[in-house]
């Protein structure tokens, strides 16, 4: 295995301060790194704050828990009681009749006990209770579109974006929560009036099937407020979080107009149209602003703009109102000539003033041809963007990468992925068959896909082709080597750089050393990825000039102007998708979908504040009983010896006095106990919170052995290795926490060391000296040899790439 040389040092606070001040740490000091003690924090100058100065250590080091996270203690209002919500609630997945409803709610008054107090008489209390709760959260309003010679006309349900935002910000459990930062929102609130606030939204829109059968579709409309943090905004609790703010109007299809540009306007049309029932509350304000009464009775002066759309390119494409994949520029964002896609070049941006100006032109030339023409020039068509009628909104702007389509689904699922196995499947069966078996080989790890097989699999999950895109490098590099297939080789290496820069595109929090380490895997990817499309046979590939190619070169300057890409990606909303459908299921009649849908989510994560614990306990065993239940297990040869040695040298370099200041002999019959599972809580360097890792040492973990991997703490160095065997051994009446472990000889350089083979390879260490977990693969050339598997998740990642830098 590469050997990892030095400690890797902790990241430069953030630069787009997505830490939260954490003033409980405010004397822990031990671990902040040299020369970042303090941190200038400059506040706008419209807020007329001074700068602050906080230090490192200020910055959280734990994640958000549920006491962190404000809650809705009455989330079953207008219903008088919990009780009386849940019973309706019943009746209603039920479909019960009104006799059905009165009898149930009979027998409840007949039968109730406890402290919770039951209200409800009859079926129609219950009705109006919906009917108020709807007629209080929902609108709807009957929109007219004209085509040709017609006026068609939509059924439009939604809430008043404004609406619903002011009710957030009258919530006093949301109030300490709303200051934001970022260069888009700093660069907002320069325009504003000195007195204004920024009220920046996140809107979300895309169609979904409800059901995996059938044509029933549902186009949700989700807004988030930007304003508050992202552990609230992307949660689903049912305080703060997203919520379904209005159902677009969706266009039958009619075959006699298909295709046609006239037609794909309409479509347009409807959509910017219906869209605006949403926005009218927004628009007047977005003028003049709108003084409010937050909570805590502080009188504010709220002014509201479209800070982020989170969309697929479809989708962001409608939004623009540009012509997409045909179009003379088909990136929403920048003025990309169509063939200069695949090349990594700065082009002019879109403005939505310019976009107003050529529209304006295009409508005042004599002839449908030459309006035509002119719009073609610019990909824009003849439709009013409802967009342009938010005050500093500018939709070009507010359009952002999106990593679960652009990436993911996008560049690597629908091209690099089948380039691969194009590339696999040219070499054989032989090939095929081994990269199936090398995927099966790589170590199981939390949250992440174990494949047992990919070529004849058609992956259409976002998440399982990510997972997919982080392994292929270790499962296929034995295989696509430059001797058998020097093509196959050059595209594993735009794939590694791709992983690298998608990671990078993932970091929870940014420095302006992973911004400069970004945009380099962009760079390098671009430049063997350009090497690539070079050498292919044109007839044998696919043009590399689409829009998910060119889009990620927008996505630095996005995570600049707007904060990490978590700010703005579409998973949080889409994964709102699936309640939906439930609730299509469970309570709908299948008819008049946007009428009869809410959802209500919750979700909590704790974790403790201890480093390590041990957990599954197994029992006392003496050393007699071990050496003998091991006799033929090398990595127990000497166990007693290795552990009296071991101790007899950590304690006194812990300040831990030896009991009776003698020296420590352990003997055959003394016990210890043994353990099967790990608990490490660990600070991640990416985001200075804590992490976990749940960790096996168990030789039949569901019907397997599982033996894991971890990044152990030396003074010198960290190193990695097996867990082998994991118990407490009671010393002075104190228990100390330790492990037998297989380390691993490591090297970076990229120079092999010969693999020592003899009894001392095994060590035993303790539990406190772990980092955190590491899941390491199999090399298949070199039997006993490992990688670091750095991609499964941003902090082993910053690590390795610290190590890396430091062996240079």
């Amino acid at each position: 295995m590469s050997d990892m040389q030095g400690s890797p040092p902790r990241q430069h606070p953030p630069a787009d301060h997505n830490a939260i001040p954490d003033f409980n740490d405010a004397d822990d000091c031990r671990n902040e790194p040299e020369h970042i003690h303090n941190e200038p924090l400059e506040h706008h100058p419209h807020s007329q704050l001074p700068s602050t100065i906080h230090r490192f250590a200020e910055f959280s080091r734990s994640r958000p828990t549920e006491e962190h996270t404000p809650r809705n203690n009455s989330p079953w209002e207008p219903f008088r009681m919990r009780l009386d919500f849940e019973v309706a609630e019943i009746a209603l997945e039920a479909v019960m009749t009104k006799d059905q409803t009165n009898r149930l709610l009979d027998l409840f008054h007949r039968s109730a006990t406890g402290n919770d107090s039951f209200t409800l008489h009859n079926h129609d209390e219950v009705c109006s209770l919906w009917d108020f709760a709807s007629q209080r959260y929902t609108r709807h309003d009957t929109l007219s579109v004209p085509f040709e010679k017609e006026v068609y006309e939509f059924d439009m349900h939604y809430r008043p974006l404004f609406d619903w935002a002011l009710d957030l910000l009258r919530d006093e459990r949301l109030a300490p929560h709303f200051p934001w930062t970022a260069d888009a929102f700093w660069n907002a609130q320069s325009q504003l009036p000195p007195d204004a606030k920024p009220l920046a939204f996140i809107l979300y829109a895309d169609k979904s099937k409800l059901l995996s059968f059938g044509t029933q579709k549902g186009y949700p409309i989700i807004a988030r407020i930007a304003n508050l943090p992202v552990h609230i905004r992307n949660g689903n609790t049912a305080l703060g979080g997203g919520r379904v703010v209005g159902w677009l109007l969706i266009v039958v299809e009619d075959q006699k107009h298909m295709k046609k540009k006239k037609y794909v306007d309409f479509k347009n049309a409807v959509w910017h149209t219906s869209f605006y029932q949403l926005l009218a509350s927004v628009e007047k304000h977005s003028k003049t602003g709108y003084w409010f009464e937050c909570a805590g009775g502080i009188q504010c002066c709220l002014w509201p703009l479209i800070l982020i759309l989170s969309a697929d390119y479809e989708e962001q494409c409608i939004m623009a109102l540009i012509r997409g994949l045909k179009g003379k520029f088909p990136c929403p964002v920048c003025l990309v000539p169509q063939d200069e896609q695949s090349i990594l070049h700065t082009h002019e941006l879109h403005t939505c003033h310019q976009s107003k100006d050529v529209l304006r032109l295009a409508r005042s030339m004599p002839s449908e041809k030459e309006k035509e023409d002119h719009l073609k020039a610019f990909s824009l068509r003849d439709v009013d963007n409802v967009f342009s009628k938010i005050l500093y909104t500018d939709v070009h702007r507010a359009l952002s990468v999106d990593r679960l389509h652009t990436n993911k689904e996008g560049l690597w699922g629908d091209h690099l992925w089948k380039e691969v196995k194009y590339w696999i499947s040219d070499l054989g069966q032989e090939a095929s068959v081994k990269l199936d078996e090398n995927f099966d080989a790589l170590p199981r790890w939390p949250n992440m896909t174990h494949f047992l097989s990919v070529i004849a699999v058609d992956f259409t999950d976002g998440t399982v082709l990510g997972h997919l895109s982080k392994m292929i490098i270790f499962a296929a590099q034995d295989i696509l080597t430059s001797s058998h297939c020097k093509l196959g080789h050059l595209l594993l290496c735009c794939v590694c750089y791709y992983v690298e820069l998608d990671i990078y595109t993932s970091l929870e929090v940014h420095t302006e050393d992973t911004i400069a380490a970004g945009k380099l895997a962009l760079q390098k990817f671009s430049e063997i990825m350009g090497e690539y499309i070079t050498q292919s046979q044109p007839e044998t590939f696919k043009n590399w000039n689409f829009p998910k190619k060119h889009l990620i070169s927008h996505v630095f300057d996005d995570i600049l102007a707007k904060g990490v890409t978590r700010n703005y990606n579409t998973k949080p909303n889409e994964k709102m998708h699936g309640a939906l459908r439930k609730i299509y299921l469970q309570r709908t009649n299948f008819k008049n979908v946007a009428s009869q849908i809410n959802a209500e989510l919750d979700e909590t994560v704790t974790i403790t504040d201890a480093h390590s614990s041990l957990g599954s306990k197994q029992g006392n065993h003496c050393f007699s009983d071990i050496t003998r239940m091991y006799r033929t297990d090398r990595a127990f040869t000497d166990f007693r010896m290795k552990l009296n040695s071991f101790l007899n040298v950590f304690l006194p370099q812990n300040h831990i006095p030896l009991p009776d200041e003698r020296r420590i002999h352990l003997c055959a019959e003394d016990m210890i106990t043994e353990f099967r599972f790990l608990r490490v809580n660990y600070e991640s360097i990416v985001d200075w919170r804590v992490h976990r890792d749940l960790l096996q040492c168990n030789p039949k973990f569901y019907g397997s052995p599982r033996y894991d991997c971890v990044m152990v703490k030396t003074v010198d160095k960290p190193f990695f290795a097996r867990l082998v065997y994991m118990f407490t051994c009671s010393i002075g009446g104190t228990d100390f926490p330790l492990a037998l472990i297989h380390p691993y000889d490591v090297n970076i350089a990229g120079t092999r060391r010969r693999r020592d083979d003899d009894i001392g390879l095994w060590r035993i260490i303790s539990v406190q000296s772990i980092i955190r977990g590491a899941a390491l693969a199999n090399d298949p050339e070199t039997a006993g040899d490992y990688f670091v598997i750095h991609t499964v998740d941003t902090d082993i990642f910053l690590r390795v790439k610290a190590l890396q830098a430091q062996s240079v």
